[in-house]
């Protein structure tokens, strides 16, 4: 397993950011991982993710939005897909012989799924999103999705069955609008940071360990 430290410059007005490359030995694929809005790349729950794609041979380029990076209020939506935008670029600089992926957990995925909507992520041959955010809690709606059909490449949602940014009246619709392009899996008991209830979970794996055993699985089948 390699971990490296890298800065890359997110946008011109903002200066550069602060990565880190997970790469495990026989990767397949490299997943650029933005992450949520209140916690920066090396939360627990983006450590988590990155480990559990490690041990199904996916390496991650987990990178900081220039507000975690600096600290203060969240940035302007320009300056948020150019950050993505330009990680997807510096990720396929470090790896060129990795096929790309991109997503993140909550607002990185979401912050990736419009950049990818306004056009075509360089390289980027699938989305995965780590509990997509449709909604606000307690504001169900489907408008924050409503770019998602724009999006050319295929798509994986991982959301917990009990995840309060994602009500089912509106997510369950949304994903069959999008037909072949987009697969979702529930995840048993998790929620919208992937705490379960561990009295009531009937699946024996780790939520992590089967969130790592789905991509691999969605990879094999969606990338033949």
């Amino acid at each position: 397993m390699q971990l490296t430290e890298h800065r890359f410059e997110a946008h011109p007005d903002k200066g550069e950011v602060s990565a880190i490359l997970l790469k495990p030995e026989g990767a397949t694929h490299l997943l650029v991982l933005g992450h949520g809005a209140g916690a920066g790349m090396t939360h627990a729950n983006m450590e988590s993710i990155a480990q559990a794609m490690a041990e199904q041979k996916v390496a991650t380029f987990r990178y900081q939005f220039p507000y975690m990076e600096r600290g203060g209020g969240r940035d302007a939506l320009p300056v948020s897909l150019a950050t993505v935008r330009n990680a997807v670029v510096e990720a396929a600089k470090l790896e060129p012989e990795l096929p790309l992926l991109a997503g993140g957990h909550s607002f990185g995925g979401r912050m990736t799924s419009l950049a990818a909507a306004e056009e075509a992520l360089p390289g980027v041959r699938g989305l995965i999103f780590f509990s997509f955010p449709l909604h606000a809690p307690g504001k169900a709606s489907d408008h924050r999705g409503a770019h998602l059909p724009d999006i050319s490449v295929p798509m994986l949602f991982l959301s917990g069955d009990r995840d309060t940014f994602t009500d089912h009246a509106f997510f369950l619709p949304l994903i069959k609008k999008l037909g072949d392009k987009a697969k979702l899996h529930l995840l048993e008991t998790g929620n919208h940071g992937y705490k379960i209830l561990k009295r009531t979970r009937t699946n024996p794996d780790d939520i992590f360990v089967e969130i790592g055993k789905e991509v691999r699985a969605w990879l094999d089948t969606t990338f033949q």
